[in-house]
C-alpha cells in the first residue's frame, strides 16, 4: 500500500491510499476507484482493497477534502459536488488512470453517477453501495443531525461501544471489528480525546445543498448504459426497497445484492457482497 498526497486546484494538499497488484505480471482487469460516504475516508476500502489487489488488480482510495488526513477547507462551500468532481480528476491524472471501475458508498455512489456526466469516458463500470437516486428522508435526517456536533470519547474502547449503540445493523462481528470502525471514525485530538476524523463543518454545506426539487434520476440516467451493480442493506434508511426496484425497472440489466439485517452501510466485505462482486468483474470482463 502507498500512503500518497497530491494538491487540489485550490491548494488543498489530498491524501490517497493506492494498492498496486500483489500478483507477477500487468494489472488485471481495470484499476478501481473507492470513493467513500460523507464523513469517511479511504479507510473504509483497506480490506476490501487489499482483497482485490491481491487478485492483480489496482485499486486507488482518497480521502476527500475535510476528511481524514486530507486537508480541512477554510471555506465550507468547497465541500461541495463540483470540487470532489475536479478533486477526483486530479486524483485520476496524477495516477495516470484514464479509465476505472468505481466504487462509491452511500455520498460517493452520487459523485460516481455524477462522474457519468462530469467524465463520462473515464467510467469503465460502477458498483454502487447503498445509496440511489432517491434518498430516503429518514436516513437523511439521521445522517445530518450526527455529523454536525463533535461527540468526543475517552479511549477507544468507549468509541467502539457508541458506535455499536448508534450503528447496531453494520456487518460487524467482532471488538476488533468496532475497534476499526472506530479507528475510521474518531481521531485524536491534542486535548487527549478521540474526535471526528473529518470537518463538522460539512454538514453547513450538506444543509444548503439539499435540495428536494434536485433529479438524481438524471444523473442515474447518465450511467445506465454501463455495467452496475449495486448493494443494499436489507434495512438500509438510506436506500429504500422501493428505489432500489426501480432502479432494476429502468435498467433490466442491473446487478444486484441485498443484504438481510445489514443496515446503512454495508462493508462490501460481507460473503454475498464479495461473491457479487467477483461475479460483477469476470461477467463484464472488466
Amino acid at each position: 500500500m502507498r500512503e500518497c498526497r497530491y494538491t487540489s486546484s485550490d491548494g488543498l494538499r489530498l491524501f490517497y491510499r493506492a494498492f498496486d497488484p500483489l500478483v507477477p505480471g500487468p494489472a488485471t482487469g481495470s484499476p478501481v476507484l473507492c470513493l467513500p460516504g460523507l464523513t469517511r475516508h479511504s479507510g473504509d476500502f483497506i480490506g476490501f482493497a487489499k482483497r482485490l489487489s491481491g487478485a492483480g488488480r489496482r485499486v486507488v482510495c482518497p480521502d476527500l477534502r475535510g476528511r481524514g488526513r486530507s486537508e480541512y477547507s477554510a471555506d465550507w462551500r468547497t465541500y461541495d459536488p463540483a470540487y470532489y468532481i475536479d478533486d477526483i480528476r486530479g486524483l485520476l491524472a496524477v495516477e495516470q488512470i484514464d479509465r476505472a471501475v468505481i466504487v462509491g458508498t452511500s455520498m460517493g455512489g452520487l459523485l460516481s453517477m455524477a462522474m457519468g456526466a462530469a467524465m463520462p469516458t473515464v467510467l469503465a463500470g460502477l458498483i454502487i453501495n447503498d445509496v440511489g437516486p432517491d434518498i430516503a428522508a429518514d436516513g437523511q435526517a439521521r445522517i445530518l443531525d450526527y455529523i454536525s456536533v463533535d461527540r468526543p470519547q475517552p479511549d477507544w474502547a468507549s468509541a467502539a461501544r457508541h458506535l455499536r449503540q448508534l450503528l447496531p445493523n453494520l456487518s460487524v462481528s467482532d471488538e476488533a471489528g468496532w475497534i476499526r470502525v472506530a479507528r475510521n471514525t474518531y481521531r485524536e485530538g491534542p486535548d487527549g480525546l478521540l474526535h471526528f476524523d473529518w470537518d463538522v463543518s460539512l454538514h453547513r454545506a450538506v444543509r444548503r445543498g439539499v435540495d428536494p426539487n434536485i433529479d438524481l434520476w438524471a444523473l442515474w440516467r447518465s450511467v445506465v448504459h454501463l455495467p452496475i451493480l449495486v448493494v443494499r442493506g436489507g434495512v438500509s434508511d438510506v436506500l429504500s426497497s422501493a428505489t432500489f426496484a426501480r432502479m432494476k425497472e429502468t435498467k433490466r440489466d442491473l446487478a444486484q445484492v441485498e443484504l438481510p439485517g445489514v443496515g446503512h452501510t454495508p462493508s462490501l466485505e460481507e460473503p454475498a457482497s464479495t461473491e457479487a462482486i467477483d461475479d460483477f468483474f469476470r461477467r463484464h470482463q472488466i
